[in-house]
């Protein structure tokens, strides 16, 4: 066994550990790829949104409620691939702060409209520009040509509406 001030046979080497770590299968996959790029804005996204009481879900519903005056709850769990089970919570979160408001469908009592309130639409612009500054800061190695193409790529990759 060796001794507190010796390290095992099997230690990892000191060059090994950290950025020099190679990811020579992984770095050729693109879902791999988005995640990494996902991992490094998420962070920064959640930070931003706290300072609103936010977190990235709820911002993400609000916005498409700004976005989508009149959307069902159908729709919108649709529109964001959720349960429409987790995203009652949301929108009832929402709705107590204010931020939207859930009327029943005339033509079908059991279907909500929903629709942001001025203070959401007001929040909802406050949120999504600091999201993009804390995007853009994390993104900053990509220049505004990079961006454009990154988004029209993932227009591409996720079909016609996917924004």
């Amino acid at each position: 066994m060796p001794k507190l001030d010796e390290s095992p046979d099997d230690a990892i080497p000191e060059d090994r550990i950290g950025p020099k770590v190679e990811d020579g299968v992984l770095g050729n996959l693109i879902g791999y790829g988005l995640k990494r790029a996902y991992m490094r804005i998420h962070p920064e996204a959640q930070r931003v949104l706290a300072e609103d009481d936010l977190r990235v879900v709820s911002f993400s519903c609000l916005s498409m409620i700004v976005d989508n005056p009149g959307i069902a709850q159908t729709e919108l769990a649709a529109a964001l691939q959720m349960e429409r089970s987790n995203l009652v919570v949301i929108i009832d979160a929402l709705e107590e702060r204010e931020l939207i408001e859930r009327r029943k469908v005339p033509t079908d009592r059991r279907r909500f409209a929903l629709t942001a309130t001025l203070r959401g639409r007001h929040l909802r612009d406050r949120a999504a520009e600091r999201v993009r500054l804390a995007e853009e800061a994390a993104l900053d190695r990509l220049d505004d040509d990079d961006r454009a193409r990154l988004i029209a790529v993932l227009e591409r990759l996720l079909g016609a509406g996917a924004r």
